[in-house]
């Protein structure tokens, strides 16, 4: 790093030391969800509880950030990335600011003490929109919240639970419009290929994992980088170096984690890599890799092609935050299976993931609207389609429980 890039970075140091407030588009934007289904090719699938996510089981990296349902519930087609009204980057040779305090963030990642156990908390939210006669508004529907904890050795026993969050419009406007609307506590809506009700209820915790409950055998094992667990050490071990752990964000391997089963020479459309980079960089960032691999993971992926700092955010649980984002890319919805007439169209989103300022510690992933059009035409870019947000991933001495209380 040459002198002008030292001191522009003990400058973002400064001003991530006492931030700004935030912008009226980052306070727009605090109550918005994040992330959607981001399927190879673009296809936007259907939530369901049976492909919820959990923490530290394995993922196949194609999966949506909301779970999938049937594969066939939507024709949607991916027309690339990139967008003419995309802002650029900065000019060459020139200091990205925004990066620099991602960077910052990645040097500052948490140490995290091993414990006994490790735990992690995820809450996602798929967005819909409501056109009611009164005013059309958004809220987010399949809102649901997992916890894993699993102990550090094998035989020290694993658990997963999930339980359903109450839907909830999306912003204070949203929830006027739906006040004007009778605030249903019922809300119809189409998702998928089907009519589907969502509750403004939440549900209790469910067990639901290995022998559909604790399993006192497990324990030792939790997600890694191929299609079963590693170990703590497989994780922590992991290379620090940003370059070595590039390696695992490559087009090959991400090609492998979609199907590893795929062969060597057929291409990913255009747009799928970055994404499934962002997804894999979030999952390892939930599992109890090292800081220093944390750090690493974050420069890692700040530095492949068509990731992009974009500045200061608001996650969906009210915290600020630095972010990344992808290429936009456009999806169309048509009506082959169904789809209404209003939900049919071409839109363009793009993913962004959040990492704590002070901390590196990840916030959230989401999908955001960059282009109106299709469900979405009604709303405005920066609209969060979906997404997911992580809460107090850390290790404890004691065997833990899921929260009682609700998020929100």
């Amino acid at each position: 790093m040459n002198e002008i890039d030292m001191n522009e970075t003990a400058r973002v140091r400064r001003l991530l030391g006492e931030p700004p407030p935030p912008s009226a588009e980052a306070s727009a934007r605090a109550l918005a969800r994040l992330e959607e289904a981001m399927a190879p090719g673009g296809r936007h699938v259907r939530p369901s509880r049976a492909g919820r996510r959990r923490f530290g089981r394995p993922l196949q990296l194609g999966a949506g950030l909301v779970a999938a349902g049937a594969a066939a519930a939507v024709a949607i087609v991916a027309t690339g990335q990139g967008s003419p009204g995309s802002p650029p980057g900065p000019p060459p040779g020139s200091v990205d600011l925004n990066k620099q305090a991602v960077l910052v963030a990645a040097d500052r990642a948490a140490e995290q003490p091993t414990g006994n156990y490790w735990s992690a908390e995820r809450i996602s939210g798929q967005a819909y929109v409501v056109r009611a006669k009164t005013g059309t508004y958004a809220i987010f529907g399949a809102h649901s919240e997992t916890f894993h904890w699993a102990g550090a050795r094998k035989g020290m026993g694993e658990a997963y639970y999930d339980r359903d969050l109450p839907a909830r419009p999306q912003t204070p406007r949203d929830e006027a419009l739906w006040r004007r609307a009778g605030s249903p506590s019922s809300i119809r809506v189409w998702s998928g290929d089907a009519y589907h009700t969502y509750t403004t209820k939440a549900t209790k915790w469910r067990v639901n994992g290995p022998n559909v409950g604790v399993d006192p055998k497990g324990g030792g094992s939790f997600y890694g980088l191929g299609s079963g667990g590693a170990s703590l050490g497989d994780l922590q071990n992991l290379p620090t170096d940003p370059a070595e752990l590039a390696g695992i964000l490559s087009p090959a391997e991400m090609k492998r984690a979609m199907n590893p089963k795929a062969s060597g020479g057929k291409k990913l459309k255009e747009g799928v890599i970055p994404r499934l980079q962002m997804r894999r960089t979030s999952t390892l960032l939930s599992a109890p890799v090292s800081s220093k691999v944390r750090s690493g993971l974050i420069k890692a992926l700040a530095a492949q092609p068509g990731i992009r700092a974009i500045g200061r955010v608001t996650d969906p649980l009210g915290r600020r935050g630095v972010a990344l984002a992808t290429p936009d890319w456009a999806i169309t919805e048509t009506g082959e299976f169904g789809t209404p007439k209003a939900q049919q169209g071409t839109y363009r989103s793009r993913n962004v993931i959040v990492f704590d300022e002070r901390t590196g510690a990840l916030l959230a992933l989401e999908d955001q609207l960059t282009e109106p059009g299709g469900p979405y035409a009604e709303m405005k870019p920066g609209f969060v389609i979906s997404y997911e947000a992580d809460r107090s991933p850390r290790w404890t001495d004691a065997k833990p429980k899921p929260p009682a209380e609700l998020p929100f």
